[in-house]
């Protein structure tokens, strides 16, 4: 399901519909993109040189991007800094691989900040911010998944100078009094929500900050009411951000429950061992397998489902484009945008069932689940 794309397309002719913006730059970029469903390891997946950041990469177009987001894989070699690089798009990057350090300022009056990263940690840059990512390791390369709004931006304004040339920077984002430590502790403001597919609401934590250490580890969740699996959560916000990010943590040999929203959702995995269902509504289903470091996105008004075959508990880090109203869970009917355990195809529990019996493994899934469409776990 996944391929790297060597297709290139002529210039339109006079009455031919006008190439993507977007498109046209990643081409001359020169770099691997991969498309289809998923990209199974970021870890290992090939990569080429990139000149303008002067390091090998990879892009990933997948089915659920949409010309909404964009996602991309860099690689700094053992003991390297890469020069220089500013965009004038939020970025959102976690650490694959390795350990660094990540020096960024806003411009030649304003002094540089140093913070250092690791494998799993997850921190957001500014727009138009330069930063420098350095590779701590003697020995290791070091690898960061990028994920920013650019094919969206390139389609509102058509001119790639316009975000990779553009000197104006807002430093107050950065400097400004009410900043404070940019890339300190996260802080949690706590607010009421409404229970996934349901209309009953309960309070949980949305943390604030620009630099999570370590999203393997991070333990400070609340109950993910609603989606099943007794699943937990931990929704992510950044100072002054377009975009967010939120991370799912389930049990062992458990699943939560198919739902839908739009494009543009890049999920990777931290941790575990499981496997994704996605389909539009009423036709056939993709299986996506997925393991620590894997990459998928799932489509436009897809249903999808993410189970755990493993023996510990799976996460999946979900970074999400700006706009809500592209991928926003809240409308008229929530019934339309989740399927409960109840009403699901006998398919999902019997595969499950399937690739744990593969494994050595049984679910623990609780019969009253598959009875009552409101049965909620117990989180005390």
């Amino acid at each position: 399901m996944v391929t790297q794309s060597t297709e290139t397309t002529p210039a339109p002719q006079m009455g031919e519909q006008r190439r993507d913006t977007y498109d046209k730059w990643l081409e001359d970029e020169g770099v691997p993109v991969y498309t289809g469903y998923y990209v199974e390891d970021t870890r290992t997946m090939e990569l080429g040189p990139w000149a303008r950041r002067e390091c090998k990469a990879a892009f990933m177009k997948l089915s659920g991007q949409e010309g909404i987001s964009e996602a991309h894989v860099i690689e700094i070699a053992p003991g390297e800094t890469l020069p220089p690089f500013h965009v004038g798009l939020d970025e959102v990057l976690y650490a694959v691989l390795g350990r660094g350090i990540t020096t960024i300022w806003g411009n030649e009056e304003t002094p540089k900040k140093h913070f250092e990263w690791q494998k799993h940690s997850m921190f957001y840059v500014p727009p138009n911010y330069t930063y420098q990512l350095t590779n701590t390791s003697g020995s290791e390369p070091a690898r960061l998944l990028i994920m920013s709004s650019l094919p969206l931006a390139l389609r509102m304004t058509p001119d790639p100078d316009f975000f990779f040339n553009n000197t104006y920077v807002n430093t107050d984002l950065l400097y400004g009094p009410e900043t404070g430590s940019y890339y300190s502790e996260a802080k949690a403001i706590r607010s009421t929500v409404r229970a996934a597919g349901r209309e009953d609401t309960y309070e949980r934590s949305t943390w604030f900050g620009s630099f999570f250490p370590d999203m393997r580890a991070w333990d400070k969740l609340d109950p993910f009411k609603g989606r099943g699996a007794g699943g937990t959560v931990v929704g992510v916000s950044f100072p002054h951000a377009t975009t967010r990010a939120h991370m799912s943590v389930f049990p062992a040999q458990t699943y939560k429950k198919a739902h839908r929203h739009g494009p543009g959702v890049v999920i990777i995995i931290p941790a575990g061992e499981g496997y994704s269902v996605m389909w539009p509504e009423g036709k056939e289903k993709v299986v996506i397998p997925w393991h620590e470091a894997s990459v998928f996105v799932p489509p436009n008004r897809w249903f999808h489902q993410h189970f755990n075959v493993g023996d510990t508990s799976g996460r999946y880090l979900a970074m999400h484009p700006p706009g809500q109203w592209l991928n926003s869970e809240t409308i008229q009917d929530p019934e339309r945008d989740q399927i409960e355990y109840p009403e699901e195809e006998m398919f999902i529990r019997d595969y499950f069932g399937e690739q744990l019996e593969k494994r050595g493994l049984k679910s623990i899934m609780p019969e009253q689940a598959y009875k009552d469409r409101n049965f909620e776990w117990d989180y005390k």
